[in-house]
């Protein structure tokens, strides 16, 4: 049976289109038949999450554990099989997915918010023509090119 004892990432790097969750020396066990590996960087070493599929893209990357001096090569599309695997990653993804959803709400409130804005100035504009008020008149336009 296996099950995953600890995994912690040594750190995860945030970018644009993935989330790499790197993997060091003792931050990674396994329990394999009653007894504990630790992960040793020889082949894979990384984690690497599509923000847009929402999927692990390296499942075909090969995971080396070490007891002693006996080795155990898993790919990682086994481990992701392993029910604690994915109860141990995802608190470490979470927190970079909610932010990656909060940094694009927030993008879509400022789009929303400048044409508000915009459609304000307009409106005023026009009131400023209706009352021929030409320093309103200018102060506005001058606003709006500014935009």
């Amino acid at each position: 049976m296996l099950s995953v004892k600890m995994l912690k990432p040594y750190y995860v790097k945030e970018e644009e289109k993935y989330i790499r969750v790197v993997l060091a020396y003792q931050y990674f066990s396994l329990l394999m038949v009653d007894e504990i590996y630790h992960f040793v960087p020889l082949e894979g070493r990384e984690i690497r999450f599509n923000r847009v599929t929402q999927q692990i893209e390296n499942e075909q990357d090969v995971f080396v554990f070490q007891k002693g001096n006996k080795f155990n090569r898993i790919m990682l599309a086994d481990l992701m099989k392993v029910k604690d695997f994915q109860e141990h990653l995802n608190p470490i993804l979470n927190p970079y997915m909610i932010q990656s959803l909060t940094d694009e709400k927030n993008d879509q409130i400022d789009q929303v918010i400048m044409a508000l804005e915009r459609t304000n100035l307009l409106r005023l504009i026009d009131q400023s023509l209706d009352e021929q008020n030409e320093e309103k008149f200018q102060l506005y336009t001058k606003i709006l090119n500014d935009m």
